[in-house]
């Protein structure tokens, strides 16, 4: 039986955990205790408020809030008024690092993939590693090999940020 990811696992920096994640387990259990997994193959980094494609780079609001807090805290927020988007926040209280889970099998894109798992506000701030309705489970595979590339979609951040290869992507 796997291994469901712990809480010091996400009270790393966001560069450490984001790779790791990569071939683990998105565990949903559904109304009529249904469950269903789904294998991480694309995340992508944000990391604190010096990151100009970090939420947390406009400091603390009622929506980044969250990312303030301890690792394993689920962040989820709504873009373009109809795609959630489901992160989990990396590193100790106080800052702010996320990981954006973009693909699993069989569903690739944030939007796409939370649909899927019925992801909706309801979960932001939700304990990863403490809820019944939602965890990590390590991979059920040594030597996870991936590839590096830049984050998508984060071209207003500049230069310098629209260009770090923080996006993990699992190799088959």
């Amino acid at each position: 039986m796997a291994k469901k990811l712990d809480p010091s696992f996400f009270l790393r920096d966001v560069l450490d955990v984001a790779p790791e994640l990569l071939g683990c387990y998105i565990i949903r259990v559904f109304p009529g205790n249904i469950q269903k997994r789904y294998r991480i193959k694309e995340v992508e980094a944000y990391r604190g408020e010096e990151d100009l494609a970090c939420h947390a780079s406009k400091g603390r609001t009622k929506r980044t809030e969250v990312m303030y807090g301890r690792g394993g805290l689920v962040y989820v927020y709504l873009i373009y008024g109809m795609y959630w988007m489901l992160n989990i926040v990396c590193s100790v209280e106080g800052e702010p690092q996320a990981v954006l889970i973009r693909a699993v099998e069989k569903f690739d894109g944030p939007g796409k993939l939370s649909r899927e798992m019925e992801i909706d506000g309801s979960y932001n701030n939700e304990d990863i590693t403490r809820s019944d309705r939602i965890w990590i489970e390590e991979a059920s595979d040594t030597g996870i090999r991936y590839s590096t590339a830049p984050r998508i979609n984060v071209d207003y951040a500049g230069e310098v940020w629209s260009k770090k290869k923080w996006r993990y992507i699992l190799k088959k």
